[in-house]
């Protein structure tokens, strides 16, 4: 009985070590790497929030608005869109509507994100709002739940922090030295946005949408009101899928 026993605590040993092969547990990166990362992207991008404050003076918008918008918004490439729509004369309905789907981007984010954090129910909400796309970027980057986490924290607090700050130096500034196109500041937000979203633009297909849409864009600009044109290259993603789809 001893020997049966024996033989069967090592059956059932070896049974399970296939599961544990299986499943492997990846290491965790240092502390220190993760925030690091984390920084280096928080204040990269945080820093741009002074264009965006400059944009929002040069469009007409006050500094306690535009201050508003970096806190409730906080989605730096649908706010460039909606001051550049306005500064352009643009319908409020309009610019907001281009704004809106911009940023919806980033409720694909979060069903990535969902799963690899695994946040509690009661943090969601107040998580929900530092979902973008550098926090994604900086999370799905971690080869452990711990790291993604702790890298999604990090760069949302930095760049939260130094976005909105930065915004309300920018207001002030663009107010302090009058009009922000004599200084060539109203180019600004447009060249921030363009250097996020250029290396971003990894694939052919990626870069075709990028193409089409900048036609679009330009070519309707002249004939429809402003942030109309914005809605239209929005057609673009589409149009190439479809004609990639229709390939031999």
């Amino acid at each position: 009985m001893r020997r049966a026993y024996v033989r069967g605590v090592g059956e059932h040993s070896t049974a399970a070590e296939p599961e544990t092969r299986q499943t492997p547990v990846a290491p965790g990166r240092p502390r220190a790497a993760v925030v690091r990362d984390a920084l280096g992207v928080g204040v990269a991008v945080g820093l741009s929030g002074f264009a965006f404050g400059v944009t929002a003076a040069g469009a007409g918008i006050s500094t306690l608005q535009a201050c508003v918008l970096s806190l409730l918004v906080f989605t730096g490439a649908s706010q460039f869109a909606l001051v550049g729509a306005l500064a352009a004369g643009g319908n409020p309905f309009t610019a907001a509507a281009g704004a809106f789907f911009l940023g919806t981007r980033n409720a694909f984010y979060g069903l990535r994100l969902s799963q690899l954090l695994g946040l509690p129910r009661a943090v969601r909400p107040l998580a929900a709002h530092w979902v973008i796309d550098e926090t994604t970027a900086v999370a799905l980057a971690q080869p452990d739940r711990k790291s993604a986490r702790l890298g999604f924290t990090a760069t949302g607090l930095t760049l939260y922090a130094l976005w909105n700050l930065t915004t309300l130096l920018g207001a002030l500034g663009a107010e302090a030295i009058g009009d922000t196109r004599a200084w060539g500041l109203d180019a600004a937000g447009p060249a921030v946005f363009l250097a996020l979203l250029a290396p971003m633009l990894r694939t052919g297909t990626e870069r075709a949408v990028a193409a089409l849409a900048l036609v679009l864009g330009l070519g309707f600009l002249p004939v429809l009101p402003a942030g109309v044109p914005v809605l239209i290259a929005a057609l673009a993603a589409p149009a190439v899928l479809w004609m990639k789809g229709r390939r031999p």
